[in-house]
Protein backbone atom coordinates (compact mmCIF):
# COMPACT_ATOMS: atom_id res chain seq x y z
CA UNK A 1 0.00 0.00 0.00
CA UNK A 2 3.17 2.49 0.72
CA UNK A 3 3.95 2.45 -2.95
CA UNK A 4 0.39 3.87 -3.96
CA UNK A 5 0.41 6.19 -1.54
CA UNK A 6 3.69 7.38 -2.69
CA UNK A 7 2.47 7.48 -6.04
CA UNK A 8 -0.07 9.26 -5.25
CA UNK A 9 1.58 11.83 -3.23
CA UNK A 10 4.29 12.49 -6.28
CA UNK A 11 1.89 12.47 -9.32
CA UNK A 12 2.31 16.09 -10.13
CA UNK A 13 6.15 16.15 -10.46
CA UNK A 14 6.16 13.15 -11.93
CA UNK A 15 3.63 13.08 -14.78
CA UNK A 16 3.84 17.16 -15.65
CA UNK A 17 7.29 18.35 -14.00
CA UNK A 18 5.36 20.84 -11.06
CA UNK A 19 8.15 22.68 -9.41
CA UNK A 20 8.29 25.65 -7.21
CA UNK A 21 9.88 29.19 -7.62
CA UNK A 22 11.32 31.10 -5.19
CA UNK A 23 9.25 34.47 -4.60
CA UNK A 24 12.48 36.17 -2.96
CA UNK A 25 15.56 35.67 -5.27
CA UNK A 26 13.13 34.11 -8.99
CA UNK A 27 15.05 30.81 -8.54
CA UNK A 28 13.03 27.90 -10.19
CA UNK A 29 13.15 24.57 -7.93
CA UNK A 30 12.78 20.77 -8.58
CA UNK A 31 11.82 18.88 -7.26
CA UNK A 32 9.62 21.15 -4.94
CA UNK A 33 11.12 21.44 -1.80
CA UNK A 34 9.49 24.41 0.18
CA UNK A 35 13.14 25.98 0.87
CA UNK A 36 15.05 27.78 -1.58
CA UNK A 37 18.35 25.64 -1.97
CA UNK A 38 19.64 29.35 -3.11
CA UNK A 39 18.40 31.89 -0.69
CA UNK A 40 16.73 29.80 2.07
CA UNK A 41 13.55 31.74 1.70
CA UNK A 42 10.32 29.92 1.28
CA UNK A 43 9.43 28.64 -1.77
CA UNK A 44 5.51 27.90 -2.01
CA UNK A 45 4.63 28.98 -5.54
CA UNK A 46 4.47 26.00 -8.04
CA UNK A 47 4.93 26.17 -11.50
CA UNK A 48 4.39 23.44 -14.48
CA UNK A 49 7.81 23.56 -16.19
CA UNK A 50 7.90 23.22 -20.09
CA UNK A 51 10.05 19.86 -20.17
CA UNK A 52 12.18 21.39 -22.68
CA UNK A 53 15.82 21.25 -22.22
CA UNK A 54 18.98 20.05 -23.07
CA UNK A 55 21.26 17.01 -22.41
CA UNK A 56 24.05 18.39 -20.02
CA UNK A 57 25.67 15.07 -19.49
CA UNK A 58 24.70 11.02 -20.23
CA UNK A 59 25.90 7.72 -19.58
CA UNK A 60 24.91 4.59 -20.71
CA UNK A 61 24.67 1.79 -17.94
CA UNK A 62 25.15 -2.10 -19.17
CA UNK A 63 25.03 -3.15 -15.87
CA UNK A 64 21.11 -2.60 -14.62
CA UNK A 65 20.08 -2.63 -10.91
CA UNK A 66 17.96 -5.08 -9.72
CA UNK A 67 14.06 -4.37 -11.37
CA UNK A 68 15.61 -2.45 -14.06
CA UNK A 69 17.64 -5.58 -16.54
CA UNK A 70 15.02 -6.47 -18.88
CA UNK A 71 15.95 -2.48 -20.09
CA UNK A 72 19.73 -2.66 -20.78
CA UNK A 73 21.48 -0.90 -22.49
CA UNK A 74 19.25 2.07 -21.34
CA UNK A 75 21.06 5.85 -21.45
CA UNK A 76 20.12 8.32 -18.63
CA UNK A 77 20.99 11.87 -19.17
CA UNK A 78 21.69 15.22 -16.44
CA UNK A 79 19.22 17.19 -17.95
CA UNK A 80 19.15 20.94 -18.11
CA UNK A 81 15.76 21.97 -18.63
CA UNK A 82 14.69 25.54 -20.32
CA UNK A 83 13.68 27.06 -16.44
CA UNK A 84 17.00 26.54 -14.96
CA UNK A 85 17.14 23.24 -12.61
CA UNK A 86 18.95 20.35 -13.44
CA UNK A 87 16.93 16.88 -13.87
CA UNK A 88 18.30 13.11 -13.99
CA UNK A 89 15.97 10.97 -16.31
CA UNK A 90 15.91 7.79 -18.48
CA UNK A 91 15.96 9.08 -22.41
CA UNK A 92 13.61 7.19 -24.34
CA UNK A 93 12.95 6.76 -28.57
CA UNK A 94 17.28 7.24 -29.27
CA UNK A 95 19.79 4.48 -29.73
CA UNK A 96 22.99 5.74 -27.42
CA UNK A 97 25.03 5.96 -30.11
CA UNK A 98 22.90 9.64 -30.92
CA UNK A 99 22.89 11.13 -27.82
CA UNK A 100 25.19 13.58 -27.32
CA UNK A 101 25.75 16.91 -25.43
CA UNK A 102 23.65 19.58 -26.28
CA UNK A 103 21.08 17.56 -27.80
CA UNK A 104 17.82 18.87 -27.48
CA UNK A 105 15.42 16.61 -25.42
CA UNK A 106 11.94 16.81 -24.16
CA UNK A 107 9.31 15.08 -21.19
CA UNK A 108 7.50 12.25 -22.06
CA UNK A 109 5.20 9.94 -19.66
CA UNK A 110 6.33 6.50 -19.27
CA UNK A 111 6.70 3.54 -17.97
CA UNK A 112 9.17 3.28 -14.95
CA UNK A 113 8.93 -0.33 -13.68
CA UNK A 114 6.11 -2.40 -12.43
CA UNK A 115 5.51 -4.37 -9.00
CA UNK A 116 5.33 -8.13 -10.26
CA UNK A 117 3.28 -9.12 -12.91
CA UNK A 118 -0.05 -7.87 -11.58
CA UNK A 119 1.56 -5.40 -9.19
CA UNK A 120 1.09 -2.11 -9.28
CA UNK A 121 2.54 0.19 -12.53
CA UNK A 122 4.85 2.93 -12.14
CA UNK A 123 4.80 5.84 -14.90
CA UNK A 124 7.34 9.23 -14.51
CA UNK A 125 9.21 11.19 -16.62
CA UNK A 126 11.58 10.16 -19.17
CA UNK A 127 13.23 12.49 -21.97
CA UNK A 128 12.94 12.24 -25.80
CA UNK A 129 15.16 13.59 -28.91
CA UNK A 130 12.57 17.15 -28.82
CA UNK A 131 10.41 16.82 -31.85
CA UNK A 132 10.30 19.96 -32.59
CA UNK A 133 12.58 23.38 -31.74
CA UNK A 134 11.47 25.73 -29.33
CA UNK A 135 10.63 29.48 -30.25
Amino acid sequence: MEGIARDWRIRKQMYSLRGEVCEHCGAVIFPPRDVCPHCSHPARKEVTLSGRGEVYSFSTLYDAPAGFEEYIPYTVALVKLEEGPMVTAQLTDVDAEEVYVGMKVEMVTRKLSEDGKAGLIHYGYKFRPAMRQAA
